[in-house]
């Protein structure tokens, strides 16, 4: 049986869905005023491996993920900046323009590391009504107050408020943003309207006056629109659980007096070298980042797999060199047998593959089994059909081998007459081995070394791998 870590217990719990048959299923999307970096592209990674194994488990899975495209600041403070808006005049674009440029970008970058796309992706713009219609659905149950601000959650009434992130609310303190709101009545309320902003470009009428939607807001709307009054999995980063998922919760439960989800599953943060990745230290990289070093973006989603999703994971360049190599070789191993057809999935192996992935999607076991099966003796075509099994889960592409260690070879800018000399250097060193003549093969072997190449023998025959596969500094 799948066991989850659910956040909200804080420990393992055997995943029961509401319905025996279909999975529902809500991540929190980008704010998309900017392009995504490596610690964003984790978490959707985690999101993707959730939806991969619940339908490879049979489940029907209808997974929603937001798009937050009204800018808002952090704080909900006058004096504080909108990025959408800082961005859009730094590009002399309008706000809607800016975030369907970084959306597609955004998407474009998932597509490249093989995430899916959600079942529906839900844009904060075009559910504004349906935002209205919860705050006034909140306002009606006596939840809300007006401020200085605009429409305010008070905090206070609900009563469980503290309860999903161990807050302890009398050690609260007043953020830059809150300080300035004198008529804020606790610490710990938020906006679900805003309106004390006239000159804001992305506004709408409201019976509060002309204002937008505060941040937690739309995902409490649109999960309830689309997945129900209560969720089966909720997804998101670490940096969620305090506020914005604690505001989710407060949102959703005080409007319908029914439990708001029944898995939280948080991923960690990405580090980059040890410390925290951020613009201000220089350690802010994206999926072109990493290709113009030579990497390709599924060489990122080997790596992160090997990790436990749930922890900090320390990205170093060392670590993806390394990772370069191991997924190379997986590449090789699969190109060479790719044409194996018509086999059948070992089943002793796939249920190791299941406990592994039953474990709070453990992954990083879940490649070991991967790597079992490579090195096993079973047939090649039951060995191929047994991985591609696997890939409907780890999503690396692997029916793809051939075509992929084409494209590193392009990234790493190969010369394909160097090459070809080593392709005919490894036939002369084949027949050697066949003749006997193992100083020969020896010989040709250093040959091909020196020349930056790795000889790779296996039971099925010799295969070339390029040494430098990326750049470690």
């Amino acid at each position: 049986m799948l066991k989850i870590y659910n956040t909200e217990s804080r420990q393992l719990e055997n995943f029961k869905p509401i319905n025996k048959n279909m999975v529902t299923m809500y991540s929190c999307g980008m704010t998309v005023n900017n392009f995504p970096h490596l610690g964003h592209i984790r978490r959707y990674l985690m999101s993707d491996v959730i939806y991969r194994y619940l339908t490879f488990l049979g489940y029907k899975v209808k997974h929603v993920m937001n798009v937050t495209d009204v800018g808002h600041g952090l704080h909900d403070n006058e004096d504080e900046e909108d990025k959408m808006e800082v961005k859009a005049i730094a590009e002399n674009l309008t706000p809607w323009d800016i975030a369907r440029k970084y959306e597609g970008i955004f998407f474009n970058d998932l597509q490249k590391i093989n995430i899916l796309k959600p079942t529906i992706i839900a844009r904060a713009t075009e559910h504004v009504d349906l935002i209205v219609d919860l705050v006034k659905k909140l306002e009606a149950k006596g939840l809300l107050y007006k401020s200085k601000v605009g429409m305010m959650y008070d905090t206070s009434k609900f009563k469980t408020y503290p309860d999903f992130a161990k807050l302890v609310i009398d050690n609260q303190r007043a953020g830059e943003g809150t300080q300035q709101d004198e008529s804020r009545k606790n610490l710990s309320d938020f906006a679900v309207w805003i309106n004390n902003k006239p000159n804001h470009i992305m506004k709408w009428n409201s019976s509060w006056g002309i204002g937008y939607p505060g941040w937690h807001i739309e995902c409490s709307a649109m999960s309830l629109h689309y997945l129900g009054d209560t969720v089966d999995i909720h997804t998101g980063g670490i940096e969620h659980i305090n506020v914005h998922h604690t505001n989710e919760i407060a949102q959703s439960e005080g409007a319908t007096g029914k439990k708001f989800v029944n898995y939280w599953i948080h991923s960690g943060h990405l580090q980059v070298d040890g410390e925290k990745m951020s613009k201000s230290l220089g350690n802010v990289f994206s999926l072109d980042d990493l290709a113009s070093r030579g990497y390709s973006p599924l060489t990122y989603r080997y790596m992160i797999l090997k990790g436990d999703y749930k922890k900090s994971f320390n990205f170093t360049w060392e670590n993806i060199y390394n990772s370069q190599i191991e997924f190379v070789k997986i590449l090789n191993s699969m190109s060479s047998i790719e044409s194996a057809v018509d086999g059948i999935a070992d089943k002793e192996f796939i249920e190791k593959f299941k406990e592994a992935m039953n474990n709070d999607f453990n992954t990083a076991l879940a490649i070991s089994v991967l790597w079992e099966v490579i090195n096993s003796k079973l047939d090649n075509k039951d060995k191929y059909a047994t991985i591609m099994e696997f890939d409907k889960v780890l999503g690396l592409d692997l029916s793809n081998a051939k075509y992929q260690l084409n494209v590193l070879e392009d990234m790493q800018k190969i010369d394909h007459l160097k090459k070809q000399e080593m392709v005919l250097l490894l036939d002369e060193r084949e027949k050697a081995k066949k003749n006997k003549d193992y100083a020969k093969a020896d010989v040709i072997r250093k040959q091909i070394n020196d020349a930056g190449y790795e000889v790779l023998d296996s039971k099925e025959g010799s295969t070339l791998q390029i040494k430098s596969y990326g750049k470690v500094n």
